[in-house]
């Protein structure tokens, strides 16, 4: 996992191929505060970004996730949430597979937190854990773009 603001991207040590899209025109914070809600892929991009509004809630009501295929940078364009994760694989054979690629971890063993704020990142590369949209500490609304980056684009 790596975190950031997207105000210092410098100081994230991001891969080069994420750090070229966070440095987009349309991709800066400011850009995609003012995109609509919904899915957003430029022309001949092989990642998108989904835009939207969430509610945080209590880290006990949330559940914890993977990927195998799709890195994730998460980007809190509108209020604060606490993410929780690990940084070791908590993958099991029987978790569930909930849709294309989101599988949902049976074991909840995450021993790292963060707030993400206005302007703040996280990165989970495939198959690290996370447990986002958690409260920090009431619930609240916030608004998010969530960047699905595949594998092969951070594969040298």
């Amino acid at each position: 996992m790596i975190i950031g603001n997207v105000q210092a991207l410098a100081m994230a040590g991001l891969p080069a191929a994420l750090r070229a899209i966070l440095e987009r025109e349309d991709c800066r914070l400011a850009a995609l505060r003012q995109r609509e809600d919904g899915r957003f892929q430029p022309e001949d991009a092989e990642w998108f970004c989904h835009i939207g509004p969430a509610q945080t809630e209590p880290a006990a009501q949330r559940h914890t996730e993977y990927h195998r295929q799709w890195a994730d940078i998460q980007l809190v364009l509108d209020g604060s949430e606490i993410i929780n994760a690990s940084q070791q694989s908590l993958a099991q054979p029987e978790d569930e597979e909930r849709k294309a690629d989101l599988f949902i971890a049976s074991v909840q063993a995450l021993p790292v937190s963060m707030r993400l704020s206005t302007g703040d990142f996280a990165v989970f590369l495939p198959g690290e854990p996370h447990q986002a949209l958690c409260a920090a500490p009431r619930s609240e609304r916030v608004r998010k773009a969530v960047f699905k980056i595949p594998r092969s684009l951070l594969e040298v």
